[in-house]
């Protein structure tokens, strides 16, 4: 069955933040202290069976900084957490109780959200999903951005939006950085498509939350190189290069179903499926 979304009951579970905002440090351009982000809503799955549950959720989330009120919804298996700490830490608070985290919609209501998977196009690798993604446009001009890549060469990481969506030969049939010709043209400095960097330790692993002056709708179609080769000479085969589509994603409240209509699969079963094929 479908879960349909509904008004918040009296029975639910209400938690409100008490802890201040603190500076989230990341070696990259345009990341941001959270208290620069207007707070925004996202939804999750949980599994949740009783409110101890949701107690527990609730403590390990207030321990982030940037949280400011988690509510939950024990028939629907929802909580929604508003703040602006970056999605990934808010998955990783709620992996911590034990439980796992499906993200089901981000952003304010009339707010555009967006997701980018990453992947290798080396042709000697099998399974190829190297990172993930999330954008949410929290203002009329600015737009967060999530990132985290795995298994892939400790390094600095250049993070670009390119002109077109063609990833059918990696990195070499996306198009220049979007925007740069524009710039060029018009003598500035600010080059949309230049998002930022990030670091990658020797775990392979590596995250930062960057903010950009663009809108959602402006990046839908195009894609994502995540790189340290050198711009306009890129390797097909290079297994650290990282590729991938920008899509539109549902906003919050937008996806609150528990089972799939077409597979007849509930989240949870769909998600084990993912992470066997590499998805964060």
């Amino acid at each position: 069955m479908t879960v349909h979304q509904s008004a918040l009951s009296l029975s639910q579970v209400h938690y409100h933040a008490r802890n201040t905002i603190k500076v989230t440090k990341h070696k990259a351009m345009h990341t941001m202290n959270s208290s620069d982000i207007p707070p925004f809503e996202t939804t999750f799955a949980v599994p949740l069976s009783c409110e101890s549950c949701i107690k527990d959720v609730s403590t390990s989330l207030y321990k982030l900084p940037g949280i400011h009120n988690v509510s939950a919804d024990l028939e629907s298996q929802l909580i929604s957490i508003t703040g602006n700490a970056p999605p990934s830490a808010i998955v990783k608070a709620i992996e911590d109780t034990g439980r796992d985290a499906i993200l089901r919609g981000s952003g304010k209501k009339g707010e555009e959200a967006a997701v980018c998977i990453l992947e290798t196009h080396a042709s000697h690798v099998r399974d190829g999903v190297r990172g993930l993604i999330r954008m949410v446009q929290v203002g009329d001009n600015l737009t967060i951005a999530d990132v985290t890549v795995k298994g892939v060469k400790a390094g600095e990481y250049r993070i670009t939006i390119r002109e077109a969506g063609d990833i059918s030969r990696g990195a070499a049939s996306a198009g220049g950085v979007w925007d740069a010709v524009q710039a060029r043209k018009e003598g500035r400095q600010g080059v949309k498509g230049a998002f930022g960097t990030v670091t990658v330790g020797q775990s392979g692993l590596g995250s930062v939350f960057l903010h950009r002056p663009v809108k959602i709708w402006e990046m839908i179609g195009r894609s994502f190189v995540v790189t340290r080769q050198e711009e306009g000479k890129f390797e097909k085969d290079d297994e650290d290069t990282l590729v991938g589509v920008i899509a539109r994603s549902a906003g919050v409240w937008d996806n609150d179903k528990t089972v799939c209509s077409c597979s007849g699969k509930t989240v949870w079963e769909e998600r084990k499926e993912q992470r066997g094929k590499g998805m964060l």
